[in-house]
């Protein structure tokens, strides 16, 4: 009996073999795929150029010195004088001053008699002592205002919705200068070329000298141009110190 058991366990043996055999086969089977797809994702690292790297980091260097150096030139900016100083408005300035931030010009607006006068005055053309000597050097001793800082100016001289006057000035020192002057249509399109008059400085000297007095007293002289002169030097300044400002918040986003 027992020799028939040893008998039977023995021939069993080698079917549970083939069993446990089928079984480990079958999973393998199961188990291949995804170990295949496993080696496959660890196998396709990925892989970052060191170029990338490196032009990044040049970026990064490049953002950074610019904010230092926009850092510096704000802090030069605001401790300058034209930056600090305001311009204290002339007694008997006739003029309402409208000065919207982030723009380069400013209007002046007045009535007067009637009429409404109204002047855009433009930043200052500035001249520095060192182009001055240059302008000497130069023999240029004639063109005195070529060496003169200035202020271009539009004065529009309006009476009802008909025809305004309007002159183009240059304001010196102690001087308005009339570049030319026009009688327009309101009504008339910008895009239509209207007659404008022969050059201011071939009228004839009289009436050259009888608009320059029409001009003055309507404000137009050289106390209010010198005034305009140190309130757009000083709102250059102040301009400028925004524009630093915007651009260093670009930069730094």
């Amino acid at each position: 009996m027992a020799f028939y058991l040893r008998k039977m366990a023995s021939s069993m043996a080698p079917l549970a073999i083939r069993a446990m055999g089928v079984r480990r086969n079958h999973h393998s089977t199961l188990f291949s795929p995804l170990q295949n797809i496993l080696s496959q994702k660890l196998s396709k690292k990925t892989t970052i150029s060191p170029l990338h790297f490196s032009s990044l980091a040049a970026k990064q260097g490049s953002d950074a010195n610019l904010l230092r150096t926009i850092d510096s030139e704000i802090k030069c900016a605001e401790e300058s004088d034209d930056h600090v100083m305001v311009a204290e408005i002339p007694d008997g300035f006739p003029f309402e001053i409208q000065d919207n931030p982030g723009h380069q010009t400013i209007f002046l607006k007045r009535e007067y008699e009637g009429e409404t006068i109204q002047v855009e005055v433009h930043m200052p053309d500035l001249v520095t002592g060192d182009e001055e000597d240059d302008d000497n050097d130069d023999g240029n001793n004639d063109d005195e205002k070529g060496g003169q800082s200035s202020i271009p100016l539009i004065i529009s001289i309006f009476k009802g919705d008909g025809p305004c006057l309007v002159f183009d000035c240059t304001a010196y020192p102690d001087e308005v200068s009339i570049e030319s002057m026009s009688v327009k249509n309101q009504e008339i399109s910008e895009d239509e070329l209207a007659y404008e008059g022969p050059d201011f400085t071939d009228l004839d000297e009289n009436l050259q000298k009888a608009l320059h007095k029409y001009l003055e007293i309507r404000g137009i002289k050289p106390s209010t141009t010198n005034f305009l002169h140190e309130y757009m030097i000083n709102k250059d300044s102040r301009e400028y110190v925004t524009w630093l400002k915007k651009m260093k918040d670009f930069v730094a986003q």
